[in-house]
């Protein structure tokens, strides 16, 4: 950040993603008191994480577009007013459909937050801070579910949590208003360096293969979080408790990590750091894939937290080197959008592989999800961009990041 700028966006924007965390964590702890109160079937919670991604997906594909005309400050206001609006609508609302639009408009909300801040990060922020964000997130998704379950323990309707969070999101939205004139990118080049359009940034191969990155990384961090827990109960006989136990062992060391690996990027190149991640993921597999007792199990979830965590924020922090400063804002939404399909379609192959070959099919996919994703970052870092893509201020993701006031507000 510049001097001038102060402190407070990187704690703003560090509570935004807590609050991002918030509802996404509630929705399975609130949805069996939802689905009685409206007299759904099972299937019914499918509906609303549709809806919700189909406005995610919109939203976080369209933010560079959204940050040309309104501005990041203006669009991280009206996007946290829509989350806000949301969560106050599934507390308020009295038929499903109007939850269903709910949820509709928390995803178009969630995806330009998430996108838009991301963009921001990845030209203003250093790559620690990046890891500190997604960090918080895990906070937030961790805040939630603890906030839902003391309501509904004691005595209160699962309305009243989301009432609470849609309170909570408001005063985002105030920071977020008060803020916006402050979330300046930086200056864009004129003539033919300038920030490029949707249609250009598509058209450059290093967009592309950054965006397959994510999707393609989705499918280890949220298939190894949804698939553990199955696989090691139904396929390998692991008690359920010490399941569950060892499950929540991979959630935290993912943040920790951030917190952890993300301070030592001013000390090691990203690049470096992300290599030495990506080359520890396939250990992490083959260790819980060939688990032989229980500690086998817990170091290889608790390896792969770590080896996944830093992954996602370096990537995004270095954008502008891989892709191109003038493509970077687009190119963000694209990947955070990639993001989101991954999280559906991948673990989903995953439990359609599973119904047919069986729970240990998820070893070899998992390894083969890892071993694409090195080959892509190897093949991306390698991928020339247009000269003037660019600018000198851009992160040389070779070397360590300098802690300066002009990329980071310690």
């Amino acid at each position: 950040m510049t001097p001038g700028t102060g402190r407070s966006l990187p704690v703003i924007a560090i509570l935004a993603f807590v609050s991002l965390g918030l509802p996404d964590g509630v929705l399975g702890v609130a949805w069996p008191s939802m689905r009685r109160s409206f007299e759904l079937p099972m299937s019914g919670l499918g509906v609303l994480l549709a809806a919700g991604m189909l406005g995610y997906l919109v939203s976080s594909f369209a933010s560079g577009a959204l940050v040309a005309r309104l501005g990041v400050g203006r669009l991280l206001a009206v996007s946290s007013g829509a989350t806000a609006a949301s969560a106050l609508g599934y507390a308020l609302a009295p038929a499903w459909a109007l939850v269903v639009l709910a949820g509709v408009l928390a995803g178009l909300g969630a995806g330009a937050i998430d996108a838009g801040i991301n963009a921001f990060a990845a030209a203003r922020f250093s790559p620690r801070l990046t890891s500190w964000l997604h960090a918080s997130y895990g906070v937030g998704a961790t805040l939630g579910p603890l906030l839902t379950t003391v309501v509904l323990a004691a005595g209160g309707a699962w309305r009243i949590a989301y009432g609470l969070i849609g309170l909570v999101l408001a005063a985002m939205t105030a920071g977020f208003a008060w803020t916006a004139d402050r979330w300046t990118m930086d200056a864009a080049p004129r003539g033919p360096a300038r920030a490029a359009g949707v249609t250009a940034a598509l058209g450059q191969l290093a967009v592309w293969l950054n965006v397959a990155l994510f999707f393609v990384y989705a499918g280890l961090e949220v298939g190894v979080g949804q698939w553990a827990y199955s696989w090691l109960v139904e396929g390998r006989g692991v008690a359920p408790g010490l399941a569950g136990t060892w499950v929540a062992v991979y959630w935290g060391s993912l943040t920790v990590g951030r917190v952890v690996l993300g301070g030592l990027t001013s000390r090691v190149a990203p690049e470096t750091l992300l290599r030495a991640s990506l080359g520890s993921v396939p250990v992490g597999v083959l260790i819980l894939w060939g688990a032989v007792g229980p500690a086998a199990g817990a170091l290889g979830l608790a390896l792969l937290g770590l080896a996944l965590a830093p992954i996602y924020p370096l990537l995004i922090a270095t954008t502008p080197a891989r892709v191109g400063a003038r493509f970077a804002t687009h190119a963000v939404g694209f990947q955070v959008a990639a993001f989101s399909l991954g999280t559906a379609a991948l673990p989903g192959l995953a439990g359609v592989l599973a119904r047919q070959r069986g729970l240990d099919v998820l070893g070899p996919f998992l390894l083969a999800d890892a071993a694409m994703l090195a080959l892509l970052d190897l093949v991306a870092r390698r991928c020339p961009i247009p000269p003037l893509a660019s600018p000198p201020a851009a992160i040389d993701p070779s070397r360590p990041a300098r802690r300066s006031l002009s990329r980071e507000m310690e």
